[in-house]
């Protein structure tokens, strides 16, 4: 039986299939000694494969796993990064087995983060026609105006296209600072410090709270645990519902 690289490494809890894309392309992969290509299949039960030279054992059914992760700030959520002095794996060392981040948090961010050995899963997380919401606390120096914060909520261009919030509360207000609260369906990368940084306003802080109907609550920072039965039924449920509900 064959099939493409990409998915074998997602299918075994690896990484997602977008990481095993780029693992290939920086031609960290091998298939019986030689540098795999992009899009290259592979027989799992005869061939041979590695990643940085390390073997990976395939697992014809390996059990899936689903956890949350209150990820604190200063750790990169990729597991391959090979010049990060602080990885997501460092806090899931004890798990027996290789679970992924779903989608990303940068380094300077903290909260939420699934992590799962479930391509298909992370897939339906992450991929946009899902439309799956994140919710986030945002700090931002200096005080937000009446101004930038009309310009939040009906939506800032990025790379010619609009970002427009789910929603947009503010929770707190200082003299030099704000506090809100923001809902995206959009996933492009540190967007919600870009879209700050085009009316003006500095992020100090950024907290991911949700991820579709999942709630971070009150998981501290650095710890982890397996989502329940009831919480995959909810993303699934939330995931399957037509956008623009």
């Amino acid at each position: 039986m064959t099939e493409r690289i990409q998915k074998v490494l997602s299918q075994q809890g690896y990484c997602s299939r977008r990481a095993a894309e780029k693992l290939i392309s920086e031609g960290r992969v091998k298939v019986n000694g030689r540098t795999a290509s992009l899009g290259e299949s592979i027989d799992i039960s005869t061939d041979r494969l590695t990643v940085d030279n390390v073997p990976i054992l395939i697992q014809k059914r390996p059990e899936k796993l689903y956890y949350m992760i209150n990820k604190p700030r200063g750790y990169v959520t990729t597991l391959h990064d090979r010049h990060a002095k602080k990885e997501v794996a460092a806090l899931i060392e004890d798990l027996p087995v290789r679970l992924f981040p779903v989608g990303r948090l940068d380094k300077d961010s903290e909260g939420l983060l699934f992590l799962t050995n479930d391509g298909e899963f992370a897939n339906m997380i992450t991929h946009p026609s899902r439309g799956v919401t994140k919710s986030y606390r945002v700090s931002v120096k200096p005080a937000m105006d009446e101004t930038q914060l009309s310009k939040l909520s009906v939506g800032v261009e990025l790379d010619g296209v609009p970002i427009m919030p789910v929603a947009i509360t503010i929770t707190g207000e200082e003299r030099n600072k704000t506090v809100f609260e923001i809902t995206l369906s959009e996933g492009r990368n540190r967007e919600i410090r870009r879209i700050c940084e085009a009316v003006g306003l500095t992020v100090t802080r950024l907290k991911r709270t949700a991820i579709g109907p999942i709630r971070l609550g009150t998981l501290a920072t650095g710890r982890y645990r397996e989502l329940t039965k009831a919480e995959l039924k909810a993303v699934y449920s939330a995931c399957s519902q037509p956008q623009g509900r």
